[in-house]
């Protein structure tokens, strides 16, 4: 018995050996990687921004008189146009101000007539020496006096009729109204801290967004001159709060001259048409700003690996894999890398699962 078993235990040996020695030659082949060959082609990328919505012109309603508010002649977020009443202050008080300053230019204009024939006659008389040039020279002081209290009554008539301009409050601009925080019968003055209203001219809207200095400085170089990157600026567009696209393409009209210092950015200002009046001032949006690159190098980026924040590739050279580390473009969609620097057009690197690969790996080529 013990013999059959050994029999047996060793028949069963023979054939696993046998076994193992067929199948051992595929174990040490080459590995075989999805590769493909590095190709130019042109793509469109987009970059969004958080970005702020203001006004073309936002202006806050003051009044520049003191007193009750006896009339609001708007209504609550309307549109009005530039010189439109909005609200009327008290005017009794003013008036009668006007009236007392016309009063005084009047007596002012009398008393100027009386000392200037007085002046008059007292230059006739020293001419036939009759008086002295005492009495000549106060008379035509007089006559001096005279014309300055003219000039004087005649300013406080023009400070009265200003003063009563300014009890018709009218807007600046063209735009829509805020809310209204006064009503008919309040007291108001130039020193209030919350306006009547706010006026917004929301015909052109401008967004405002930043981007980093080293983009900036990337847009200079691309074009030679902040003046002609300013010219050359793509239109961009605009998400909206609801996350739905606006309707309308935006352009890229101003670059600030000064960093931010403290978030080290730049501000840019973006201008877009408001026909539907769908962009509120202070409201929020995100602005996406296209990248057009034209016969680049493009590969995907899961034929790539990152160690320390470096991106690297393998390349199959002479049957092997050899990495090489990559200068991508800082803007990507998420699925493509364009590559600036460490491969050229023809090489073949391996397409997917490029991080499990180790240097120097034998690779057999599947198209």
């Amino acid at each position: 018995m013990k013999r059959l078993f050994l029999l047996v235990s060793a028949g069963s040996l023979a054939i696993v050996l046998a076994t193992s020695c067929k199948q051992a030659p595929q174990a040490m082949g080459d590995a075989v990687y999805k590769v493909m060959e590095v190709s130019k082609a042109d793509r469109l990328l987009s970059q969004s921004y958080t970005a702020v919505v203001n006004g073309r012109q936002s202006v806050e309603i003051r009044p520049q008189v003191s007193g009750t508010i006896t009339q609001v002649c708007i209504e609550e977020g309307t549109k009005v146009q530039k010189g439109q009443l909005l609200f009327v202050i008290d005017q009794v008080p003013y008036k009668a101000a006007l009236q007392t300053a016309v009063a005084n230019v009047k007596s002012a204009e009398a008393s100027v007539a009386t000392a200037r024939m007085t002046a008059d006659s007292k230059k006739e008389l020293y001419a036939e020496q009759i008086v002295s040039n005492f009495d000549l020279q106060t008379a035509v002081n007089s006559l001096h006096e005279a014309e300055a209290s003219l000039a004087l009554a005649q300013a406080e008539e023009l400070n009265a009729r200003n003063n009563l301009s300014y009890t018709e409050v009218r807007s600046p601009v063209s735009g829509v109204t805020s809310m209204l925080p006064y009503r008919v019968g309040a007291l108001v003055s130039s020193s209030i801290t919350t306006p009547l209203a706010t006026v917004s001219d929301d015909e052109e809207m401008y967004v405002y967004f930043s981007m980093t200095e080293t983009q900036i400085l990337s847009l200079i170089r691309q074009h030679g001159s902040l003046e002609k990157a300013l010219e050359q600026m793509p239109q961009v567009e605009l998400l909206l709060s609801d996350g739905l696209k606006y309707p309308h393409a935006g352009k890229v009209d101003a670059i600030s001259g000064t960093n931010d210092a403290g978030t080290g950015t730049v501000s840019l200002r973006a201008t877009f048409p408001n026909p539907e009046r769908m962009l509120r001032d202070n409201s929020s949006a995100t602005l996406l700003f296209p990248y057009k690159q034209e016969n680049v190098l493009v590969i995907p980026q899961e034929a790539t690996f990152e160690i320390q924040d470096k991106v690297f590739a393998y390349k199959v050279v002479d049957g092997k894999a050899t990495s090489t580390q990559l200068d991508v473009y800082p803007v990507n969609d998420g699925k493509e890398y364009i590559v600036q620097q460490g491969l050229a057009e023809g090489d073949i690197i391996i397409a997917e699962g490029a991080g499990l690969v180790q240097e120097g790996t034998p690779v057999a080529v599947k198209q």
